[in-house]
C-alpha cells in the first residue's frame, strides 16, 4: 500500500529545481581549476565528467519543465484511475430502496440522480401534491418543477409515508427547514431507528435556531438517528442536466459519510467527505442570507466594487460565527463554504439572490414571495442571524442589515448608507 502514500504529482526519477540557473553556476564552479602553489607542477586536467542530469534539464529550459509537468499529470491520471478501480461498490450493490422526502426541485434532482446509479434501485418520492404524484407515476415528469426533464423509470411517487419509508436503505430529506419539524413528527412512527437521513435542506429554524442535525433527531425522538449533511455548490437544474458538480457529505460517523459518498459519486458528481457537520450546516444556512445581500447590491446597481466588498465582508462574518460555534476554518473555504457562497451570490439561478435583486429594485417582500413557487430559505434564516450574533457575541453588520431590511426596519438604500458609514477598522 505504499503507492498510496506516494504523491502522484511528483516524478521521482527526474530532479526538479525551481532555480536552474543557480544550479548551472554551482556546477561551473565545481569544474573550475585550482591554482597550483608556486614552483609546483601543474596537474594534468582531469577528464571532463558528464554533466549531471539536473544540469541538462536547466539547459533545456521551459520545454523540459513542460515535459515534467506533463509526466506528472499523466501519473496523476493513472493514480486516479487505479484508485477508482479499487473503490468499493458494495454500498450500491446492497442498496435496494431509497426514499426522498419532498417533491421540490432539489429533491426531484436527487431522486433522478440516485436512480441512475442502479437500474434495479427503487426510488420513492414522498410528495404532498396529488397532481405531482400522478405526473411522476404516469408521465415520468415533475409537472411543477421539471416539466421538460423526464425522470428515470425507477422513480415513483407516493403520498403515503408508510409505503414510502418501508424497507428504505437511505432517506434523502428535502423538506424546507421551517416545515421540517412538523413534517417529521407526522411520519416519525414509520421511520426505522437505523435509517440514515441525508439532509438536503439548508437553513436555521427561526424560533429555536436549530440546524437540521438537531431538528431531525428531536422530531423523530431518536437522538441516535444516523445523520449526514449534504451541501456544496449545486443547482438542481444542472444536476438534472448531468453537468459536472462537486459536493460534500458531512457526518460525525466516518463510515456513514463514506457510504453516502459511494452511493452518490459518479462520473458527473464528485463527493468529498467531512466530519465538520457544524461548519457545513452553518455555511450552508448563512450563505443564503448573504446571497440576498448580494442581490440587493445588484438591484441597486451599485457596481462590481461594492459587490466584491460586501461579499468579502459577509464571508468574514460567516467565518467569525461558524468558528465560534465550533466549525473548522478550512470547511469555510471549501465546497460548502466559499464554493456555495460564490454560486449563490453571483449566479442568476439562485432564488435568494433573486429575492435580493427584486428588493433592491423596489419591490415589496410579500409580493416577491407570493410570486415564487419555491422557498427562499435566506428570508427566514435572516431572522435567526441577529439572535445568533447576540448569543455568540459576534458582530455581523452585513447579515444583520439583511434581517432588518426583511423586517422593514431599513430600506435597501439606507442599509447601504449605514454600512458605508461604519467605523473604519483593521482587517482581521
Amino acid at each position: 500500500m505504499t503507492w498510496l502514500l506516494e504523491p502522484p504529482f511528483v516524478n521521482s526519477s527526474i530532479p526538479f529545481h525551481s532555480h536552474p540557473h543557480n544550479l548551472y553556476i554551482r556546477n561551473n564552479s565545481f569544474f573550475k581549476p585550482i591554482s597550483a602553489a608556486p614552483g609546483a607542477v601543474e596537474p594534468l586536467s582531469p577528464e571532463p565528467e558528464p554533466e549531471p542530469e539536473s544540469l541538462a534539464l536547466s539547459l533545456d529550459g521551459p520545454r523540459e519543465r513542460r515535459r515534467v509537468v506533463r509526466l506528472a499529470w499523466e501519473k496523476l491520471v493513472r493514480w486516479s484511475r487505479s484508485l477508482r478501480s479499487k473503490a468499493k461498490t458494495d454500498v450500491i450493490e446492497r442498496t435496494n430502496k431509497i426514499v426522498v422526502l419532498g417533491g421540490g426541485s432539489f429533491g426531484t434532482a436527487m431522486a433522478a440522480h440516485v436512480a441512475t446509479r442502479k437500474s434495479q434501485l427503487e426510488v420513492n418520492m414522498l410528495v404532498r401534491d396529488p397532481q405531482v404524484c400522478r405526473s411522476i407515476n404516469e408521465e415520468h415528469y415533475n409537472c411543477k418543477y421539471f416539466p421538460q426533464h423526464k425522470l428515470p423509470e425507477n422513480v415513483i411517487a407516493t403520498t403515503d409515508a408508510k409505503a414510502a419509508l418501508l424497507g428504505a436503505d437511505f432517506c434523502f430529506h428535502a423538506v424546507p427547514v421551517q416545515f421540517s419539524s412538523s413534517f417529521l413528527e407526522e411520519i416519525a412512527n414509520h421511520v426505522d431507528p437505523g435509517l440514515p437521513f441525508i439532509s438536503l435542506s439548508k437553513g436555521l429554524e427561526l424560533n429555536t435556531l436549530r440546524t437540521m442535525s438537531q431538528i431531525i433527531p428531536k422530531a423523530l425522538k431518536n437522538p441516535r438517528q444516523p445523520y449526514v449533511a449534504l451541501s456544496g455548490p449545486s443547482f438542481a437544474l444542472e444536476l438534472m442536466n448531468e453537468l459536472p458538480t462537486a459536493m460534500v457529505v458531512a457526518s460525525k460517523d466516518k463510515k456513514m459519510a463514506n457510504s453516502v459518498q459511494q452511493l452518490m459519486a459518479c462520473r458527473n458528481l464528485r463527493i468529498n467527505t467531512s466530519s465538520d457537520v457544524t461548519g457545513v450546516e452553518i455555511a450552508g444556512a448563512l450563505k443564503n442570507v448573504l446571497a440576498i445581500a448580494a442581490g440587493i447590491v445588484e438591484g441597486l446597481n451599485l457596481g462590481n466594487n461594492s459587490m466584491a466588498a460586501l461579499v468579502s465582508q459577509g464571508c468574514s462574518e460567516i467565518r467569525w460565527l461558524a468558528t465560534k460555534m465550533g466549525a473548522k476554518s478550512t470547511t469555510l473555504t471549501g465546497l460548502s463554504g466559499t464554493g456555495d457562497i460564490m454560486l449563490t451570490c453571483f449566479v442568476s439561478l439562485s432564488r435568494n439572490r433573486t429575492v435580493g435583486v427584486r428588493l433592491g429594485s423596489g419591490e415589496k417582500l410579500d409580493d416577491i414571495l407570493s410570486s415564487m413557487n419555491q422557498v427562499a430559505e435566506g428570508v427566514t434564516t435572516a431572522g435567526a442571524v441577529i439572535a445568533l450574533a447576540q448569543k455568540y457575541k459576534v458582530k455581523m453588520p452585513v447579515l444583520t442589515a439583511v434581517a432588518r431590511i426583511i423586517d422593514n426596519e431599513l430600506t435597501p438604500t439606507k442599509a447601504v448608507f449605514e454600512l458605508m458609514n461604519l467605523p473604519q477598522v483593521e482587517e482581521v
